[in-house]
């Protein structure tokens, strides 16, 4: 035997339920054709660096780790787009996650990367990573001279073909 559920209560799990949804999508990650939030964070050497800086260039926000075994293997790829693309205005503007400074720098020289890196030191309760819903990484986001989003986790392939297309 059923129950009616009295037409308040549903009432107000509707009103519950769509003002859950509007505050996720409030806070949802950028997508294809977003303008890109701002983000201001430390460099290696203590300095702020802020994305807006870059505007002009296409820059790739790559947020990674020391310790991300796939981040690391993806590093010599990217290194030779980089250095292919850096003086047509191409940028990368690698986010650490790392919570410890010295294994993030560390890294940074092992692997020979020579693009822009920043880090806040939080880990996954960093702002910038809650701010993104950056629930995994690698991650990256493609953005335009403009400053509008291109693509988010772009493939080598597909980073390369967007650059040759956009930076001659």
């Amino acid at each position: 035997m059923s129950q009616k559920m009295p037409s308040t209560f549903l009432k107000m799990m509707a009103v519950t339920g769509a003002l859950l949804l509007l505050c996720n999508l409030s806070i949802a990650q950028p997508k294809k054709g977003d303008t890109i939030p701002e983000i201001s964070l430390r460099d290696t050497a203590g300095h702020f660096v802020s994305l807006s800086s870059l505007k002009g260039r296409v820059v790739l926000i790559d947020f990674w780790a020391s310790w991300c075994v796939p981040c690391r293997k993806s590093n010599p790829a990217l290194l030779k787009i980089y250095d292919k693309y850096k003086a047509k205005g191409f940028e990368i503007y690698g986010i650490s996650i790392d919570q410890n400074i010295n294994a993030w720098k560390n890294a940074i020289l092992s692997d020979g990367i020579t693009w822009m890196h920043v880090n806040d030191n939080q880990g996954w309760d960093a702002s910038v990573t809650t701010d993104w819903k950056v629930d995994f990484i690698p991650a990256s986001f493609l953005v335009s001279k403009t400053g509008v989003l291109v693509a988010a986790d772009p493939n080598h392939r597909k980073l390369g073909k967007y650059l040759k297309k956009n930076l001659k």
